[in-house]
């Protein structure tokens, strides 16, 4: 029999019930739809997080003091001074690969304008900042290693900063703010970048030669609080990080027994751990969901069994009439994969339907792959014919002298 007969034979034996056969499907479309809606948050979430961190410098390589055990106890880094301008000018000098360093000191506080005021921090930094971390100038001027040798008193302000000390719009180049007691002139506004995956606000922020937050600010010129170094590429990213630990340890006179006492990250480290985590996330959801699949699979088990019973008559007048078992096998085979097929088709509809209602009603990121819905395809037809071999086998079976007996 040909398999066009036979797919034929499939429809009209669905068609005579199709509530059973919408509600056999039903477990294969929660499962789909769930299957598509994890894997499009999932990937949204993990794009959205690495276009976030690319966008603060995807090249960018961070030093910052290791924290260390003192007497029992643990000193965080933050706390614990390592980092000098000594070891700043040997990574400029020695570094292979590189392209901008910034020393990096800052300080919280309250930043005052007239009437207005922002609870906010400052941060001390060199010309290469802006390089480094992808930020971009929308009005005035960076300032000038003249600025950082003078400890001016100048400043480059964030959109946040702006909107709470300007709220009426005005032009804040050339105007003066005081940040605690210390007054700075503002020569350049940032262009705005919004809010980070984390939360944080990266316009909430005030940029001022490093040597001024030293010495008008921290009264601290000898520690930096870290150093902020960009690669040329991100591919010798690695390279880089392993080149500045060893001038590192050079600089700070560490033995070969010695830990280091300093620490190397780069942002395509981060990168790639969340990725990873947010891939474990994924793939955890992905199984949740695939657990419907399974009790849809066995739903389709279940009703072919049934199907075969109710037929067993039918059976057995086609094969007296010289059907082959393996007729009657495909028969019911096909009929299995068309109902986890079409139930995979509204599956895949319903999930990226419900993907776009949580983008535009929940405004979590949802990225909808190719291969997510191949990947449904693909085990809707393994579904089907797994949870439905053993039924058509059964009734492909059967002895064609009972089954016509069978009342």
């Amino acid at each position: 029999m040909s398999i066009i007969n036979l797919i034929k034979i499939a429809l009209k034996a669905l068609q005579r019930n199709k509530l059973r056969a919408f509600l056999t499907m039903l477990g294969i479309i929660i499962g789909v739809a769930s299957v598509i809606a994890m894997m499009a948050i999932g990937q949204g979430s993990k794009q959205s997080i690495q276009t976030s961190l690319s966008g603060m410098g995807s090249n960018m390589i961070n030093i910052m003091p290791k924290s260390k055990d003192v007497g029992g106890v643990r000193i965080g880094g933050s706390n614990y001074q390592t980092l000098t301008m000594k070891d700043v000018k040997a990574i400029q000098k020695n570094a292979i690969g590189i392209d901008g360093i910034s020393p990096i000191v800052s300080s919280s506080g309250q930043s005052i304008r007239g009437s207005n005021n922002w609870p906010t921090s400052i941060t001390g930094v060199s010309t290469d900042y802006l390089h480094i971390r992808q930020l971009s100038l929308k009005d005035g001027i960076m300032f000038s290693e003249t600025d950082i040798l003078t400890s001016a008193k100048v400043c480059i302000l964030g959109k946040t900063v702006i909107d709470n000390l300007f709220p009426n719009g005005e032009n804040p180049i050339g105007q003066y703010i005081r940040f605690n007691k210390t007054p700075f002139q503002v020569i350049g506004t940032l262009v705005p970048k919004g809010q980070s995956n984390f939360g944080q606000d990266q316009d909430d922020i005030i940029l001022t030669p490093y040597t001024t937050v030293q010495n008008r600010i921290t009264a601290s010129t000898i520690y930096l609080q870290s150093i902020m170094v960009s690669a040329a590429s991100l591919a010798i990213s690695d390279s880089a990080t392993e080149n500045i630990k060893s001038i590192m340890r050079e600089t700070h006179h560490l033995k070969e027994s010695d830990e280091d006492d300093f620490d190397v990250r780069t942002q395509a480290e981060l990168i790639k751990t969340i990725g990873s985590t947010s891939s474990m996330l994924t793939v955890l959801l992905t199984s949740i969901a695939g657990i419907s699949l399974l009790i849809g699979g066995i739903g389709i088990m279940n009703i072919m069994y049934v199907s075969v019973t109710e037929r067993t008559r039918e059976i057995g007048l086609r094969m007296s009439i010289g059907a082959r078992g393996i007729d009657i096998l495909m028969q019911f085979l096909i009929e299995a994969i068309m109902i986890s097929i079409t139930g995979g088709l509204i599956g895949v509809a319903l999930g990226i339907a419900s993907s776009q209602l949580v983008a535009v009603f929940v405004h979590w990121p949802i990225l909808i792959s190719e291969s997510s819905i191949i990947l449904s395809f693909f085990v809707c037809g393994i579904t089907g014919i797994f949870f439905g071999y053993y039924p058509a086998l059964k009734a492909s079976r059967l002895d064609p002298i009972e089954a016509l007996r069978y009342e």
